[in-house]
């Protein structure tokens, strides 16, 4: 205390002045309808810009919260969607049937796009109700399957995995074979099994055909950008460029298909085991 009085004391003449100095400026601005509106137009921009400002933190830090609750109402929205269309498309009243899927939002911890074999990693896991096996879409087309689980988190074999294989179908023809990465380029990937006799374009949508049970019908792959059909070759090479641009994923939503074990074990009682 004693050192600021006395660097007060010291400087004794330099805060008269300054006093004196904003005490005039004051009087000038108070006086003077001119410089007084100067003044306020002055302070109130420069009150607004700072306002922005702070109003711009606070919109930043609030991101994560605001993309999160985007995320749930998309996974609602779909939902919705969805039962829409399967009441359309299939004429039924079945509650079961209607309700089939549900949706679970979740955020991408890790993402890997560069390897032969891509996996995801998600926020979710079987606290959530998640299990192997069910299927995951991002906000522009289907991504993969889950792997594997623990309480609260989920490995999805992405794909972008020359293992996984995923039943796609072309819209416009409704002939369905096998959608599979080849290990090439991440923003294009294979459609398979389409027999000879089909007639794909460059430009035909692919969507998954819903015959797994495990992602709806009709959710987006790709566009078709290349289609050739070998002599004597009894199936078409076709390259689909993939909807969803897995260098980008942020939230992705996971499918919860409730029929899919009654299906899967109807066809294992009539057909038996896969091989």
């Amino acid at each position: 205390m004693e050192r600021l009085l006395n660097f007060i004391y010291e400087y004794r003449a330099f805060f008269t002045f300054l006093f004196l100095e904003l005490l005039c400026a004051w009087l000038v601005v108070e006086n003077n309808q001119y410089q007084s509106t100067k003044y306020f137009n002055s302070s109130n921009q420069v009150a607004a810009r700072l306002l922005g400002f702070s109003q711009g933190v606070r919109e930043y830090f609030s991101l994560r919260t605001i993309n999160e609750d985007l995320a749930r109402e998309n996974a609602e929205l779909r939902r919705d969607l969805e039962q829409t269309r399967i009441q359309l498309t299939e004429a039924t009243t079945d509650t079961a049937r209607i309700n089939q899927f549900d949706f679970v939002s979740a955020k991408v911890l890790a993402n890997s796009t560069h390897l032969y074999k891509n996996f995801i990693t998600i926020n979710k896991g079987q606290a959530d109700g998640l299990a192997p096996g069910m299927a995951v879409i991002g906000e522009a087309g289907a991504v993969g399957k889950i792997k594997s689980v623990s309480s609260h988190y989920a490995v999805l074999i992405s794909l972008l995995n020359v293992d996984e294989q995923v039943s796609g179908m072309i819209k416009r023809t409704n002939h369905f074979g096998t959608v599979r990465w080849d290990g090439l380029s991440q923003r294009f990937t294979t459609l398979q099994f389409i027999p000879r006799h089909a007639t794909p374009a460059v430009g035909d949508t692919v969507v998954t055909s819903g015959y797994n049970a495990v992602f709806p019908e009709g959710v987006m792959v790709g566009i078709i950008r290349e289609a050739s059909l070998r002599p004597e070759a009894p199936f078409w090479d076709i390259r689909v460029e993939l909807a969803q641009d897995f260098g980008r994923l942020a939230f992705v939503e996971v499918v919860k298909s409730k029929l899919k074990h009654e299906k899967d074990s109807l066809e294992v009682l009539t057909i038996g085991e896969p091989k």
